[in-house]
């Protein structure tokens, strides 16, 4: 059984940074902040890796506070990762334009 609540952690790290960081993103709203989102994610994740460690053992994959602390900021990062490849992914425009318009633009540029 404690093989299985070591696979918890890093999800559930993961899981809190990212409902932590929207709720901050929403409350500053400001697009300088956005830069700092990977840095603060990966913060906020070691010291979630760190509370886990002296909090609840039993769940954390690590042998000393460094580990933990790796494995905190790993997830954090995750967090940010899995934020980007879903808004990656849910972006349906192109900004290609298609062949037959660019051809077209070409055409008109060489005529000139």
């Amino acid at each position: 059984m404690n093989g299985y609540l070591e696979l918890i952690s890093v999800p559930a790290i993961a899981t809190l940074v990212f409902a932590v960081m929207g709720v901050v993103k929403y409350a500053v709203n400001n697009s300088k902040f956005d830069r700092f989102v990977p840095l603060l994610s990966a913060l906020l994740g070691a010291v979630c890796g760190v509370v886990c460690y002296y909090a609840l053992p039993e769940i954390m994959p690590a042998r000393n506070v460094v580990v933990a602390l790796v494995i905190g900021g790993a997830s954090g990062l995750t967090s940010t990762g899995t934020h980007q490849m879903v808004k990656q992914l849910g972006n349906k425009t192109q900004d290609v334009p298609p062949d037959n318009e660019e051809n077209d633009q070409t055409e008109n540029t060489q005529d000139k």
